[in-house]
C-alpha cells in the first residue's frame, strides 16, 4: 500500500513541475495548425531538433499576432517602415481572405471634424495597408493621404480654411513687388510695417470666404510708391487674416489705436454745441461732414461681381427714394448719364471721378460704371455716393463755416438710412470700410479754407495741423493739388473716439488755425 501511495504522489509532483512542458507542446501544435490554416496533424514523435525550440518558448507569450512564416523566402522580408506619430497597427500580408477578428478601417466619411488628430491617424492607417508595394510606395501613399486629408478638412472648416498655398504667379508678383518697394524711397505706412518677417508670414495666406491674398491687400501700394498708406481690405476677413500688417498701420494712422483696443459705440452727441467756424466768411469757403458705410452681406469692391454692383445700386436707390423733408431728392445712375452732366457734378464737387490710380491699382474700379450712382437732395446740401470707394459715402455740405448745421443734417440722414439698410460693423474696429483709414466712426469733417500766410510754407502748415490731429489735403481731396490756395483740412483720427469727438477735433483745430493765421 505504501508503495502505491508513493507512486501516486510522485506522478502528481511530476505533473505539477512539468505540466507547462506538455501544455506548450500542444499549444505549439495548435499555433502551427492556425498558421497553415489546416486541422492540426496527429502529434508527431518528439525529435531532438524540437526540444531546444520548445525550451526557448516563454510561458506567457504576448498577444500580438504571430508573423507569417513564408514557405519559400529566397530574400529577407522588407523591414517595417519608420512609424509616424501614433502609428496604426500594421495589417499582416496574409492571403486575400480577411480574418474575422480584424475590424475594417472606417471610411473617410465617418471622420469627425472636431477630432482632427484621430481622423488623420485613421487616414494614415488606411494608406498603410499595401505593404506588398514596397517601402517607397508606402511612403508616397502616406504623404498623399496626409496632404489630401488636410486639404479636405480645410474646405470643411471655415476657421481653418486659410489655404496653405497661393498661385505661383501671385507669389512671383508679390516677391517682385516687395523687392522693388523695399529698395524704393517710399514713405508709405506699407513700407514702414511690411518687414521681411511679416511679408514671409503672410504671403501664402488667403481669406476663407473670398480667397483674397496679400497681393490683393498691398497691390496699390506696390504700384504707387507715393502712397501715404498703401493698403486696402478686399474683404472684411482681411482685417483678421492679415492683422499682422493691418494692426500696426491702424495704430500709427489713428493715433495709437492698439490691437487690444476696442472702438466705442456710435454716439453723435449734442450737435447743437457746434457753431459757425467763420461767421464773417473770411477764411472758410465751405464745410462738409461725411461718413462711409458698407452694406452687410457684401464684400468690398475687388470681390464684388457686376450682378452684386447692380443689386446694391437698386437697394440704395429704392431706399433713398423714401427720404423726406430736406433730405428728399433723386438718384442718378452713372450708367447712361450724359458726360456734360457728369462733368458738371464733378466740378461742383458733388460727384466722384473715374480713374483714380490708387483705387484702380487696388482693383476697385471693375465694371465701371455699372452699379455706380449719386443721390442728392433738391438743395444739393445732402449727397450719397454709391459704390465709389465704399459702398456708400453719406455727405452733408454747404457753403460757409456753419459746422453745426452741416453735422445735424448728416446725423439725421445716417439715422434714417440705417433704419432701412443694415451696415457692416465690427465690435473692435467699428464700421467696416475698404480703406483702413476710414474705419471706426468713418467720420471725416472738413473745410475748404484759405490760409495764405500759413500756406506760404506748406510744411509749416502741415506741422501745425498735425498738432491738432488734422490732415491737410488738396482742394479735391487726397492725392490732389490746392487750387487757388484752397486746402481741404479735416480730422485725421477716426478710431478710438466717438463721432462727436471726431468732429470736435476738427472744430477745435480749425478754430486754432484761424487764430494763428490772424496773428501772423
Amino acid at each position: 500500500m505504501f508503495a502505491l501511495w508513493y507512486l501516486s504522489f510522485a506522478i502528481d509532483e511530476i505533473r505539477k513541475h512539468f505540466g507547462w512542458f506538455f501544455a506548450n507542446i500542444k499549444l505549439k501544435g495548435a499555433n502551427k495548425a492556425i498558421e497553415n490554416k489546416q486541422p492540426p496533424a496527429p502529434q508527431p514523435q518528439p525529435t531532438p531538433a524540437v526540444a531546444p525550440k520548445i525550451a526557448e518558448t516563454k510561458p506567457a507569450p504576448k498577444p500580438a499576432p504571430p508573423a507569417p512564416k513564408p514557405v519559400v523566402a529566397p530574400t529577407p522580408a522588407p523591414s517595417s517602415p519608420k512609424p509616424i506619430e501614433k502609428p496604426a497597427p500594421a495589417t499582416p500580408p496574409t492571403t486575400p481572405t480577411t480574418s474575422p477578428s480584424i475590424k475594417p478601417t472606417p471610411s473617410p466619411t465617418t471622420f469627425k471634424k472636431e477630432v482632427v488628430p484621430d481622423a488623420l491617424d485613421k487616414k494614415l492607417k488606411e494608406a498603410s495597408k499595401p505593404f506588398e508595394n514596397g517601402n517607397e510606395k508606402l511612403k508616397t501613399n502616406l504623404k498623399d493621404a496626409t496632404t489630401g486629408f488636410l486639404v479636405n478638412e480645410s474646405q470643411k472648416e471655415p476657421e481653418r480654411k486659410l489655404n496653405i498655398m497661393v498661385d505661383a504667379a501671385v507669389l512671383a508678383k508679390l516677391e517682385e513687388g516687395y523687392a522693388k518697394l523695399a529698395a524704393s524711397d517710399s514713405k508709405s505706412l506699407l513700407k514702414k510695417y511690411l518687414t521681411k518677417e511679416v511679408f514671409d508670414s503672410l504671403k501664402n495666406k488667403k481669406t476663407p470666404t473670398f480667397g483674397s491674398s496679400l497681393l490683393d491687400v498691398i497691390q496699390s501700394g506696390l504700384a504707387n510708391h507715393d502712397s501715404g498708406v498703401g493698403i486696402y481690405a478686399p474683404d472684411a476677413e482681411a482685417y483678421t487674416v492679415f492683422a499682422d500688417l493691418f494692426d500696426p498701420i491702424i495704430e500709427d494712422y489713428h493715433g495709437g489705436f492698439k490691437k487690444t483696443d476696442k472702438h466705442p459705440p456710435k454716439d453723435f452727441g449734442d450737435v447743437s454745441t457746434f457753431g459757425n467756424l467763420d461767421p464773417n466768411n473770411e477764411f472758410v469757403i465751405s464745410t462738409r461732414v461725411r461718413c462711409g458705410r458698407s452694406l452687410e452681406g457684401y464684400p468690398f469692391n475687388p470681390c464684388l461681381t457686376e450682378a452684386q454692383y447692380k443689386e446694391m445700386e437698386e437697394k440704395v436707390s429704392s431706399t433713398l427714394s423714401g427720404l423726406e423733408g430736406e433730405l428728399k431728392g433723386k438718384f442718378y445712375p452713372l450708367t447712361g448719364m450724359e458726360k456734360s452732366v457728369q462733368q458738371q457734378l464733378i466740378d461742383d464737387h458733388f460727384l466722384f471721378k473715374e480713374g483714380d490710380r490708387f483705387l484702380q491699382a487696388a482693383n476697385a474700379c471693375r465694371y465701371w460704371p455699372s452699379g455706380r450712382g449719386i443721390y442728392h437732395n433738391d438743395n444739393k446740401t445732402f449727397l450719397v455716393w454709391c459704390n465709389e470707394e465704399d459702398h456708400l459715402r453719406i455727405i452733408s455740405m454747404q457753403m460757409g463755416g456753419d459746422l453745426g448745421e452741416v453735422f445735424r443734417r448728416l446725423t439725421n440722414a445716417v439715422n434714417e438710412i440705417e433704419k432701412r439698410i443694415p451696415f457692416s460693423h465690427d465690435d473692435r474696429l467699428g464700421f467696416l470700410t475698404f480703406c483702413p483709414t476710414n474705419l471706426g466712426t468713418t467720420i471725416r469733417a472738413s473745410v475748404h479754407i484759405k490760409l495764405p500766410k500759413l500756406a506760404a510754407n506748406l510744411a509749416k502748415l502741415e506741422e501745425v495741423a498735425g498738432k491738432y490731429n488734422l490732415q491737410v489735403r488738396g482742394t479735391r481731396g487726397e492725392h490732389t493739388e490746392a487750387e487757388g490756395g484752397i486746402y481741404d483740412i479735416s480730422n485725421k483720427r477716426r478710431m478710438g473716439l466717438t463721432e462727436y469727438q471726431a468732429v470736435k477735433e476738427m472744430y477745435d483745430g480749425i478754430t486754432e488755425l484761424i487764430k494763428i493765421e490772424k496773428s501772423m
